[in-house]
C-alpha cells in the first residue's frame, strides 16, 4: 500500500551539458583568484528536474504517494503535464504566473564533477503553509531557500511529523546554530561526504554528537557506496555498478527516494541502503533525472 510522503524543495528545468574533458586540467590553483574560463560542451539537453521533482518522481515509480511542496512560474505547464502523466500530485505547488520557473545550467566533466548555475525564479516567492495533510506519514526537506527549509522543519517538529533533513547545496547558507536546530529530532540527516564534513565544521559536532540529535545519519560516497550510522551501528552499503554511465544528474535524489521508500515500508537499514543504491543507478543510466523507468 502506498504511503503519503511530503517532498519540499525545488522544481526546475535542467539544462544539462557534457564537457569532454576534465575541469582540473583547466584550472590553475595559483590563478584561481582571476578565474576566467569557458568550456566547449558536446551536448545540451533540457530536462525536468529540481530536488523535489526528482525525489517525487522516483517515489512514485516505487509505488509511493509523494506530495510536492514547491513553487513554479508561468512557464510550468509542460512540467505540470509531465507530473500528471506520471500521476504525481501537484496540488501543493504554488504558481506565480508573472515569474519563470527555476532553471539550472549543469556542466559535467569526464570525472563526473559538476559546475552549476542556478536561477531560483518562482522559488524566491514560495510561501509556507502550516496545514499538513493528515495522511502524510513522513516529510523530506530537500534544498530550497534556507528560510523556507527552517520554517517547514519547525512545523514538522511542532506537528511531530517524522522528517528527513537534506540541506545539500544550501549548507553554506546556514549558520551552525541553524543546522543544529534543523537536525534536532530529525529522523534522518543525509548528505554526501563533503556536505556532512561541512556540517560538522559549521556545527563543531562529531558524528557521535550528530547522532545525539538525529536518529539516522546517511553519508553517500559516490562510487564507494554509502554509509549508514545509527547510535549503535555503522552499515556499509556497496555501490551498484551501472550498466552504462550516461549522466549523474539526479542520482542523489533517486538515492533518497529509494532509501525513504524502503524505510517507510518497514525494511531494515541495510535493505534501505541497498534499494537506494539500485535506484540511484537507474538515474545514472539515463540522460536527465526523470527519464528512467523500472
Amino acid at each position: 500500500m502506498s504511503k503519503t510522503i511530503l517532498v519540499s524543495g525545488s522544481l526546475a528545468y535542467d539544462r544539462i551539458m557534457n564537457f569532454p574533458g576534465r575541469f582540473r586540467d583547466n584550472i590553475m590553483p595559483d590563478k584561481i583568484h582571476v578565474l576566467n574560463l569557458s568550456f566547449e560542451v558536446e551536448t545540451v539537453e533540457e530536462r525536468f528536474g529540481g530536488t523535489a521533482g526528482n525525489i517525487a518522481y522516483n517515489l512514485k515509480l516505487l509505488g509511493q504517494n509523494p506530495l510536492i511542496i514547491s513553487a513554479a512560474g508561468g512557464d510550468f505547464e509542460q512540467y505540470r503535464n509531465h507530473l500528471r502523466i506520471n500521476n504525481i500530485d501537484d496540488s501543493l505547488i504554488e504558481i506565480f504566473a508573472d515569474t519563470k520557473t527555476a532553471f539550472v545550467n549543469i556542466i559535467t566533466d569526464l570525472d563526473d564533477n559538476q559546475i552549476s548555475a542556478f536561477y531560483p525564479g518562482a522559488l524566491a516567492d514560495a510561501s509556507v503553509s502550516h496545514k499538513i495533510p493528515k495522511e502524510a506519514e513522513i516529510a523530506i526537506a530537500s534544498p530550497e531557500a534556507k528560510e523556507l527549509m527552517i520554517s517547514r522543519i519547525i512545523i514538522y517538529q511542532d506537528k511531530e511529523l517524522p522528517y528527513i533533513f537534506d540541506p545539500g547545496q544550501q549548507i553554506p547558507m546556514f549558520s551552525g546554530q541553524e543546522l543544529r536546530q534543523c537536525m534536532a529530532g530529525a529522523k534522518i540527516l543525509i548528505g554526501n561526504d563533503y556536505e556532512i564534513g561541512l556540517i560538522r565544521q559549521k556545527t563543531a559536532l562529531s558524528i557521535k554528537n550528530i547522532l545525539k540529535k538525529v536518529e539516522i545519519l546517511v553519508i553517500t560516497l559516490g562510487e564507494q557506496g554509502s554509509r549508514i550510522y545509527t547510535g549503535a551501528h555503522v552499515i556499509n552499503i556497496k555501490a551498484v555498478k551501472p550498466a552504462k554511465f550516461i549522466d549523474p544528474t539526479g542520482a542523489g535524489d533517486a538515492y533518497r527516494a529509494g532509501f525513504v521508500s524502503a524505510l517507510i515500508d518497514g525494511q531494515s537499514l541495510k535493505q534501505c541502503g541497498a534499494l537506494a543504491s539500485e535506484i540511484a543507478v537507474k538515474a545514472i543510466e539515463h540522460y536527465g533525472a526523470q527519464e528512467h523507468k523500472f
